[in-house]
């Protein structure tokens, strides 16, 4: 059984597989075709000697033998992946370097000839956002009309230094136009990124993330740096070498860049696959499996997922599940609407949750999701939070988790809120019905203004907290934690 959205294999990220399963309702595999193009950064018209990092062939090192036509380059490929899977169908991936820098005329034969072959399913070309032409654009508009069409983008990096080092050719503000155009003719983008490029820091790797998510994209893949033989990049290294990611720093980084990362992206590639005769370093990329299984246990450890910073409610519950058994006693002390606590309750199935709130609504909105989900562990009480001690006298030291969601009810009025005086004597009131390893988790939302003056006032708090934040946004929500 699947226990994350948007994979079939469990993984904690959006898997193109699963994707592709979804959307064909079959198995389907990309071959890598290498279409003879070359590239504007390497011919003039943008630049000369092509990105520093790229390798002889383009970046198509798992591409077809460009000596062959492309059509016995797919079927040598496909008969490959037909033995294991004989019903499965076919995307022809135009890979090898920039394959829309030619004339439409001999972009359709190239095109076309793949998509006339049995079982083929659609395309996907790689391709620079510098060298889509518009009557280029007009054509992949018609096609992706006829088929399924996706357009990979080499992005690489945000930072314009780092461009310029690795002679990327184009600078950011092209590249996002590009993704809009391409948007707007609701054309598929899959970007291409690269961490551990030349000086970068874990920081600007983090940055190149959050600037993909204001972007409307649909996928991603996610490489580490290749330092090949025969490269400008293996010069740059051989001259004035520079520091290169270990296994570890890749694994940490990327899992950071999956918790930032948009939930709806899916995931192409998580990490690169060198042909191994050509690297230079890192040599730990050559055992790709191994990085798959470190960054999945990596992802466990931490019991996060693809997405999971863009709500502290996500941390929220990942805390009551950490700190909660199935037959503790718990408390949501703002029940709202009973989301925390339907999730308390499942929780606990041989437990119990106790809820409170003030307003008649919450009490009965509680009440119905409880109903609905069949869920009957639980009492409210219609009080304010911060009499629960006096409430639940009988559970003093025998209350495990308790998680107060401040604010005001959710389509509800908002001029209702809770606000520090209150909080701060139920928080006082909370701590004494915490067993020995109880935990007080608090979200707190300084967005509006009774929100900030408990942001405020609760800094002033005479216990050892704990603060979590998925932003740098001081607005934003984060929570507290308090331990017993």
């Amino acid at each position: 059984m699947n226990i994350y959205k948007n994979t079939n294999s469990n993984k904690r990220y959006y898997t193109l597989d699963y994707f592709y399963q979804n959307k064909f309702k079959s198995k389907v595999f990309k071959v890598s075709l290498n279409a003879g193009f070359t590239c504007p950064n390497k011919d003039g018209n943008k630049g000369f000697g092509g990105c520093t990092y790229c390798s002889l062939s383009g970046s198509g090192d798992y591409a077809g033998d460009i000596k062959t036509d492309l059509i016995t380059q797919f079927n040598t490929i496909k008969e490959i992946t037909h033995k294991k899977w004989p019903t499965s169908k076919y995307i022809g991936y135009f890979q090898a370097n920039t394959n829309t820098y030619a004339p439409v005329s001999e972009l359709k034969i190239k095109y076309e000839q793949i998509l006339a072959l049995p079982k083929v399913v659609g395309l996907s070309i790689g391709t620079r956002c510098d060298a889509i032409e518009d009557d280029v654009l007009d054509y992949l508009e018609e096609l992706n009309k006829k088929t399924y069409l996706a357009i990979e983008l080499g992005l690489q990096t945000i930072h314009e230094s780092t461009s310029q080092l690795i002679n990327r050719g184009h600078d950011l503000q092209c590249f996002d136009n590009m993704v809009l155009k391409l948007h707007e003719r609701n054309i598929e983008v899959v970007v291409h990124i690269i961490n551990g490029l030349p000086y970068e820091t874990k920081d600007m790797m983090l940055n190149t993330i959050r600037h993909i998510n204001t972007l409307p994209i649909n996928g991603i893949k996610i490489h580490m740096l290749h330092i090949l033989k025969d490269t400008a990049m293996a010069k740059l290294y051989v001259k004035e070498p520079f520091p290169v990611l270990t296994k570890e720093q890749y694994v940490d980084i990327v899992c950071d860049q999956l918790e930032l990362l948009k939930s709806d992206i899916v995931i192409h590639r998580i990490t690169g696959d060198p042909v191994k005769d050509d690297v230079i370093e890192p040599l730990w990329l050559i055992k790709k499996f191994g990085v798959l299984n470190d960054i999945d246990k990596e992802l466990a450890r931490r019991g996060t997922y693809q997405g999971f910073n863009a709500s502290i409610l996500n941390r929220a519950k990942q805390l009551m599940i950490n700190n909660t058994k199935s037959n503790d006693l718990v408390i949501d002390a703002t029940v709202g609407n009973g989301n925390d606590t339907l999730f308390l309750s499942n929780i606990v199935k041989n437990g119990h949750v106790f809820g409170f709130d003030i307003q008649d609504k919450a009490i009965e909105n509680t009440t119905q999701l409880m109903t609905l989900n069949n869920n009957k562990n639980y009492t409210l009480f219609k009080k304010s939070h911060e009499f629960m001690n006096l409430v639940l006298a009988d559970y003093i030291n025998k209350i495990s988790t308790i998680i107060f969601n401040l604010g005001y009810l959710p389509n509800g009025d908002k001029t209702i809120t809770t606000n520090y005086k209150s909080t701060i004597k139920a928080i006082d009131s909370a701590y004494k019905l915490l067993n020995d390893k109880g935990l007080i988790i608090v979200v707190i939302y300084p967005g509006h203004k009774s929100g900030l003056e408990e942001s405020i006032k609760l800094k002033e708090l005479n216990y050892d907290i704990n603060y979590y934040y998925n932003t740098d946004d001081p607005s934003a929500p984060y929570l507290i934690t308090i331990k017993k």
